[in-house]
């Protein structure tokens, strides 16, 4: 009796691992519909591999893909409530991604390689920097390397990479937390933050980014 009692227990946890293996692999994402997806719906503004030719649209090769993933779904309106990031372009372009096709999408593009964008303005940078390492005390903004980190590569899940982004996209964004256009930042971070900054010291972190590798 114990030799059979003992034999089911072993038969049950080889089923469970089975199928809890078999459920990884089925929430693991598929780059290659992701790069199809990519290929046929955001090349244009985006490019096939995540590096967008354009500054008004953001790189998205070797973004964070839970960040990724977080903006495709915050752009769209789903449960009769409107998007909580509202742009009427990409409001079209998720229109019709699913929730599977969002995660092959990130998964795709965070595992692209990024070619940086340059910075343009060497005192620009100089006061970015200042304020991306320490902030501005006086007025209370807080370094941005708190969260995006010394170097701009992000944290996991949370928040983005910067690093190497277009300097003209990232002061865009932060100028529209500021006015309030952009609102998807949990728990009002960003908006917190901005809010303190003048415009040229969103200019100066912005191309401070920028030149960030």
């Amino acid at each position: 009796m114990i030799r059979v009692l003992a034999l089911l227990a072993g038969t049950a946890a080889l089923s469970f691992s089975a199928a809890s293996a078999m459920a990884q692999a089925a929430a693991k994402p598929d780059t290659a519909k992701g790069q199809a997806i990519a290929t046929q719906v955001c090349a244009a503004c985006h490019g096939a591999d995540g590096n967008s030719v354009a500054p008004i649209n953001p790189k998205l090769a070797g973004q964070i893909p839970e960040y990724l993933h977080k903006q495709l779904v915050n752009f769209k309106a789903q449960g009769g409530k409107k998007a909580e990031r509202e742009n009427g372009v990409m409001a079209g372009m998720v229109a019709n991604l699913s929730a599977e096709d969002m995660k092959n999408l990130s998964a795709y593009y965070a595992g692209q390689k990024l070619k940086p964008a340059v910075a343009k303005d060497k005192d620009l940078v100089a006061e970015g920097q200042r304020l991306w390492r320490g902030g501005n005390a006086a007025t209370g903004i807080a370094a941005c390397a708190g969260c995006h980190g010394p170097d701009g590569m992000g944290v996991p899940a949370q928040y983005p990479r910067l690093a190497g982004q277009y300097a003209e996209y990232i002061e865009a964004q932060l100028k529209l937390f500021k006015s309030g256009q952009r609102a998807n930042d949990p728990n009002r971070m960003m908006r917190g933050v901005v809010e303190r900054m003048t415009e040229r010291e969103m200019k100066a972190v912005a191309e401070y980014a920028a030149a960030l590798r």
